[in-house]
């Protein structure tokens, strides 16, 4: 699977880079149920469907996850009230990308990590990361920070927790089928997340109604891959959503099923399977002209691995830090 990153001239969703009539990409609705039951023949059949969905778009939906869905949406509606604030309340959570707190406007370009130069990604996020002390104080300082809660929402913390730790069980198990997809043991992977980090945003897309017009090239976010093992979303669907890439298709619509996760492997990953998987390449469309009002907001844990992992050749956290930097705005 080959990948143009080269610099480009920024265009709008509008141009040549959008197909007229973009045809959904292979991306499967792989239901866990059949993987985690341990039957040889499903577990076969479920590590094979995965696979070849990693060769062509590195996406999956996945079903019989056990993620509460009211968790998710008591999340959103607790975010809702963080970001409704007003911008000088918030101010005091701002940090650069990587942190744990606030992205206000401006802070994050994704393209940037192609090497495109775009106009900053229209969106805010709530940040947050892995913050369980390894005892080491030099990793500890880089990584495992303490997370920052809005004291203007105090039901935020309780409810994210609870989903972090829901979405590290569904991380872990997603690295053990994909163990079995490259033909290699169910801890071919998940043996380097003894003390992994990981980070976790709330992405608030809002509408043109609250931010104006986007200036040409700008999206909600830009055209990129994500950076380490797996990444897990929870998507609103609308005119302004997800999009995937593939050689074959270009840019399509990325599907979407209400009770399912989107999941898609990143660059790390993408490595450690020696080429054969391809990192899932997306962006985010700008807010819709014809629908205004239209705010989106994703919950978007992006799991990796133990700090200092060897990722064939490649220290795992230099990689991870890199990509981080290289997205940072202004």
């Amino acid at each position: 699977m080959t990948r143009d990153r080269s610099p480009a001239t920024p265009v709008t969703p509008a141009a040549s880079e959008t197909p007229a009539a973009p045809e959904t990409p292979a991306i499967p609705v792989i239901d866990l149920g059949p993987w985690l039951s341990g039957e040889p023949e499903a577990r076969a059949r479920t590590a094979a469907t995965v696979d070849a969905a990693l060769r062509t778009a590195g996406f999956l939906l996945v079903t019989g996850h056990g993620v509460d869905p009211e968790l998710r949406t008591e999340i959103r509606e607790l975010a809702r009230g963080f970001f409704r604030l007003p911008a000088a309340t918030k101010e005091p959570y701002a940090v650069k990308v990587g942190g744990r707190g606030w992205l206000g406007p401006g802070a994050e370009a994704n393209a940037y990590a192609e090497g495109t130069a775009t106009p900053p990604d229209l969106k805010e996020s709530l940040s947050f990361a892995a913050d369980l002390p390894t005892g080491d104080p030099v990793v500890d300082a880089e990584w495992f920070l303490p997370n920052t809660w809005p004291g203007e929402i105090p039901g935020l913390r309780p409810a994210v927790e609870t989903y972090l730790r829901a979405m590290r069980t569904l991380s872990d198990q997603l690295l053990a089928l994909l163990g079995a997809a490259l033909g290699e043991s169910d801890d071919y992977f998940a043996r380097h997340t003894a003390h992994p980090t990981y980070g976790f945003n709330i992405n608030w897309y809002p509408g043109r109604d609250t931010i104006g017009e986007p200036q040409p090239g700008q999206f909600r976010i830009g055209p990129h891959t994500d950076f380490g093992t797996v990444t897990v979303l929870d998507r609103q669907t609308g005119k302004g959503g997800l999009q995937v890439f593939t050689d074959e298709g270009g840019w399509a619509d990325a599907p979407y099923a209400p009770d399912a996760l989107t999941v898609n492997i990143g660059d790390l990953m993408a490595r450690w399977s020696g080429g054969r998987w391809c990192s899932g390449r997306h962006r985010v469309l700008p807010p819709p002209a014809d629908a205004p009002a239209e705010e989106l907001m994703s919950l978007v844990y992006f799991y990796e691995c133990d700090p200092g992992t060897d990722v064939r050749g490649v220290d795992s956290h230099t990689y991870l830090r890199d990509r981080l930097d290289a997205i940072t705005a202004g």
